[in-house]
């Protein structure tokens, strides 16, 4: 089953654009508690709740092997229908590329993989390839800086114009996405317009106070659906207690359903 396929099965049955972002700090968690076992704890909290998971894989490599084995152990916990995204933002020249794909997509098996457009074509075709395979591609972050080169004027337009129109010509398998962050509702408004067919990954809700109605109402495709709205640290740590899986649940679950508030047909 291709990414777009899970993905869609996901919405439908769990009636949710929510995707959890497992990104597991040692600093925030309950004391004495594993970042496998963390992770344990959230997904078995909030499978029901989500569209995807999205492990950003910073976290697992700045904790060594150890870090790494948490990765590959929550990856086998997740529930086989629903997806997952490697957040890692890879880009590089294209025999590096293919080692980066092959690293997510075949030792990890993830199902999609957040990719940087910046070395041009031959950096994101390795990952494109993988036809099966979900590639988001970095367009307008959610970071305060994004502003210092994704607003640069290109021909008169923002170059994220620029990235977001590429992408739609380089998506000749129907699997590239854009990243586009929260917290700018009138940019991710207008990559709505100019790629109305194209899956949207949405961050920078909750810790980075984007707003939650704009971005459904923006972001969202005309079915309401093709967007999938990521929330991390709102979720992880809604209790830093042992009580913090049922306040994860709590967490999504009340984002899920403000999220269907403003999603027609939900």
């Amino acid at each position: 089953m291709n990414f777009q396929t899970k993905l869609r099965d996901a919405i439908a049955r769990n009636n949710s654009l929510l995707c959890v972002g497992l990104d597991p700090n040692p600093r925030l968690m309950p004391p004495g508690v594993t970042m496998a076992q963390f992770n344990r704890a959230i997904i078995d909290a909030t499978r029901d709740l989500v569209c995807a998971y999205k492990p950003n894989l910073a976290f697992y490599e700045a904790a060594g092997l150890e870090g790494v084995r948490a990765l590959e152990e929550t990856l086998a916990l997740i529930p086989s229908d629903i997806p997952t995204i490697g957040d890692a933002k890879r880009g590089d020249i294209g025999n590096t590329a293919r080692e980066y794909a092959r690293a997510l997509y075949d030792h990890f098996g993830f199902d999609a993989a957040t990719v940087s457009p910046y070395l041009g074509f031959d950096s994101v075709e390795p990952f494109t390839s993988y036809e099966d395979k979900g590639v988001f591609l970095l367009c307008r972050t959610s970071n305060p800086s994004a502003r210092d080169f994704q607003d640069l004027r290109v021909d008169g337009r923002p170059l994220y114009e620029h990235v977001a129109e590429k992408a739609r010509e380089w998506n000749v398998h129907g699997n590239i996405g854009l990243v586009v962050g929260a917290t700018y509702p009138d940019e991710l408004a207008r990559i709505r317009e100019l790629c109305p067919a194209m899956c949207l990954l949405v961050p920078g809700i909750g810790a980075q106070g984007g707003d939650l109605p704009a971005v459904v109402r923006r972001g969202i495709d005309e079915s309401g659906t093709n967007a999938i709205i990521n929330v991390s640290r709102k979720v992880l740590y809604a209790s830093q207690e042992s009580d913090f899986a049922g306040a994860a649940r709590a967490a999504a679950s009340a984002l899920r359903d403000e999220i269907n508030e403003h999603r027609p047909g939900a």
